[in-house]
């Protein structure tokens, strides 16, 4: 389309829209040391099976002796036999022929291998012994004990054996998932390289967060939540921060979000960006320098998209390719910003990762709440211990010398968001939602 004409479009046609330009990034073999300790949440690109028996050996499961069921009496009662060994983790038992084992009992700790010629463990606590002294050598001669109800043996293979699948494609790395892989004979997981993302918001009215503003002015706060969002959805974040209103700026800014000098687009292609992502200066006005930027001939630029989206906070969207790297552009306003983000870029941080998108669920309303129809509107809920969900009030409005707490209203009011776990989607061509009904909810994991 004409880089200067808005199409309008639904939600879900601009969600695919943006998933059209991002694909699965590659996989690489990671040590299973390196998830555990810096790589935490990595998603799998391929599918993980066992190549070793777990336990990797007939190992006891408890602290006993060792012995042979056909020693034992079969109606409960105690036998006499001579302790003929010791077995501790790590160090086996000094092993027997078969029927060599007849009539003796081997000393064993939890974890040790058990005899070849050994079918059971009787507890020490059951036995003559009574209990082991941690250090102690093996000082008697011989132990009384009887057969038990349970063999204690730990058999090789009962948990996981060899060709087990443990997880897929698309799942995430879990601590359980590293213990088990290597417990399974695994050094290390294939999974997804992490997306990195760049994010920056635009507006000369924008100063760092904790400076004064003076007249006119406001605090950044729309970088700090782009960035905190993606590092929330498992990928890692360039904050380049907040560009003034100026078109060649912008352009300057968007070639260090990418990682390649300016004009450079071969060296983009391997640029260390993912996806950019921005806010503000989509709408119509004067001062609009993405939209500036995106209207302007530029070797670095193109694909550009700009749409007119059915929604409510986030009408206002735009999308293009700079320097090779997909580059997402939201409205400014802090709410319309992180509906946007939860709808279009979250969806494209799980492609990226490997993951399938997050899908709606469907809960119930416990109060109402009007809707303006006309667009999909989109209000950050809370979800209740019941299940149900209720609109997100804003805690700011429960102090002392105010008036109560108060729902979000505009794309402005971010304060309500301090109380959201999910965002209800309510259909264009609702004016209310009443209790009881039944909405879809996108939850947000997270994010808030």
């Amino acid at each position: 389309m004409s880089p200067g004409r808005q199409q309008a479009r639904t939600v879900e046609e601009h969600a695919a829209a943006v998933l059209a330009r991002v694909a699965a990034l590659p996989e690489d073999d990671v040590a299973l040391s390196t998830l555990a300790v810096a790589e935490p949440g990595r998603v799998l690109g391929g599918d993980v099976h066992a190549v070793a028996h777990v336990p990797p050996f007939d190992g006891a499961a408890m602290d006993g002796y060792a012995v042979r069921l056909a020693d034992l009496p079969a109606d409960g009662a105690t036998v006499t036999l001579p302790v003929v060994g010791d077995a501790r983790p790590g160090s086996p038992a000094r092993d027997r022929q078969e029927g060599e084992g007849a009539g003796g009992a081997v000393r064993i700790m939890t974890g040790a291998p058990v005899p070849a010629w050994a079918d059971a463990v009787v507890p020490v606590e059951r036995t003559s012994t009574e209990r082991f002294v941690a250090g102690a050598p093996t000082t008697e001669r011989e132990v009384t004990l009887a057969r038990q109800q349970r063999t204690h043996v730990r058999h090789r293979g009962e948990d996981v054996r060899p060709g087990d699948l443990l997880a897929r494609a698309g799942d995430a790395v879990t601590p359980a998932l590293v213990a088990v892989a290597a417990s399974a004979g695994l050094g290390s997981l294939p999974v997804r390289r992490r997306p990195r993302v760049a994010v920056l918001s635009t507006g000369s009215e924008l100063v760092p967060a904790g400076d004064e503003p003076g007249a006119g002015r406001i605090p950044d706060s729309n970088s700090l939540l782009l960035a905190a969002l993606v590092r929330a959805a498992g990928a890692d974040v360039e904050r380049v921060g907040a560009v003034p209103d100026d078109a060649d700026g912008l352009r300057r800014a968007l070639d260090l979000a990418v990682g390649a000098p300016a004009g450079d687009v071969a060296g983009a292609a391997a640029g260390r960006a993912d996806l950019v992502v921005t806010t503000g200066g989509v709408s119509a006005g004067a001062s609009d320098v993405v939209r500036a930027v995106l209207a302007a001939p530029d070797a670095r630029l193109r694909d550009v998209e700009l749409a007119a989206v059915a929604l409510r906070p986030g009408r206002p969207q735009a999308l293009a390719r700079w320097q090779g790297v997909p580059w997402v552009a939201l409205p400014g306003s802090p709410v319309s910003a992180f509906v946007s983000f939860a709808l279009f870029v979250r969806p494209a941080l799980a492609v990226l990762g490997g993951r399938a998108p997050a899908r709606p669920v469907r809960r119930r309303v416990a109060s109402a709440w009007p809707s303006p129809p006309g667009r999909v509107h989109v209000v950050p809920v809370r979800t209740l211990p019941s299940g149900e969900v209720e609109r997100a009030v804003s805690p700011a409005g429960a102090g002392p010398r105010a008036a109560g707490p108060r729902p979000a209203v505009g794309g402005h009011a971010t304060s309500a968001l301090l109380g959201t776990d999910a965002l209800a989607l309510v259909p264009a061509d609702a004016e209310k939602v009443e209790a009881g009904d039944e909405v879809d909810v996108l939850p947000l994991d997270g994010a808030t």
